[in-house]
């Protein structure tokens, strides 16, 4: 049988995140290390010519600064900083346009794109067949969730569900990752091995402690997030991802308004910043370079409805 045991909150008496880890990332709003790129003629003469922009020679993008390393606020707590805004800002250039991010709620993007408040969302938004019904998409990263271990396991590498068999995993209720694991867990079931042993906890500072006090052997949730715990904490190794939409492809992409016609610009400035080498520089600076695609595609099959 699963183990299924939920922790409290310990949040209180946390120190900043922006601070913890100041020595690896940047949370300026300076930014002065992010990397720009050239105009794309090409990119730019993919815009058709009855497509009208939120604010005439502004990229507008919206973006839910839901946390460091892929969007979160700055030291001035108003500059939105990381992953997302550095690929939005690289798009922008490639445009020869300048910039505008716009700090949104996470539910509010699809509204404020049709209504044409902003011209793309570049903020996390997974491929599924439902939201291309309404929307287009140009990828730009890896869906992936990260499976860590404590800097001093004996844990070498999870790659399938034997890799996990009889391991004492922690996740939230409710997320995609317990979706996955659940499925794992019957893998291994009906192979004859060792059930997963699945620790819930309500918050992310009890996940870490109980990871960190040794309650469990293995933390899994979105891989980016993961990278930033283990570059502030200096405790958690990476040992394996998978993707978020396992057993399929998930991937991550801009996401632009049905039809507008942006779509093939910006999947063409996207493949132009992965060939010059720009693309893969601006997730380095975020440690994300696992999250990288091969090829930017125009509205890829999606995920299916559930």
């Amino acid at each position: 049988m699963l183990s299924f045991i939920l922790g409290a909150s310990v949040a209180a008496g946390l120190v900043p995140a922006a601070l913890r880890a100041q020595d690896k990332f940047d949370f300026s709003p300076e930014q002065p290390g992010r990397i720009r790129a050239g105009t794309n003629p090409d990119a730019i003469k993919a815009i058709p010519q009855s497509f009208k922009f939120a604010e005439p020679g502004v990229l507008t993008v919206g973006i839910s600064p839901g946390g460091p390393p892929l969007g979160a606020y700055a030291t001035d707590t108003r500059t939105v900083v990381g992953a997302d805004p550095d690929f939005a800002q690289l798009i922008a250039d490639s445009l020869g346009l300048k910039l505008n991010l716009v700090a949104i709620a996470w539910a509010d993007w699809p509204l404020g794109l049709t209504s044409g408040k902003y011209d793309a969302v570049i903020s996390n938004v997974g491929v599924t067949e439902q939201r291309k019904e309404k929307f287009d998409f140009s990828t730009y990263r890896l869906g992936l969730h990260g499976f860590f271990v404590r800097t001093d396991s004996k844990i070498a590498a999870i790659k399938e569900p034997a890799d996990a068999a009889g391991l004492r995993i922690i996740l939230g209720p409710g997320t995609n990752q317990e979706r996955i694991l659940l499925e794992w867990n019957k893998q291994n079931v009906a192979a004859g091995l060792k059930p997963l042993e699945l620790h819930y906890f309500d918050d992310e500072a009890s996940r870490l402690l109980a990871l960190a006090s040794g309650r469990a052997d293995v933390i899994v949730q979105p891989h980016a997030q993961l990278v930033f715990f283990a570059a502030r904490d200096q405790n958690l190794k990476k040992v394996g991802t998978l993707s978020a939409g396992w057993p399929l492809k998930s991937d991550v992409a801009i996401t632009t308004k049905k039809g507008n016609g942006l779509v093939d610009a910006l999947t063409l400035a996207t493949n132009t910043l992965i060939g010059n080498g720009k693309y893969r520089q601006s997730l380095a600076r975020w440690g994300i370079e696992a999250e990288a695609v091969a090829l930017s595609e125009t509205n890829p099959p999606g995920l299916p409805r559930l």
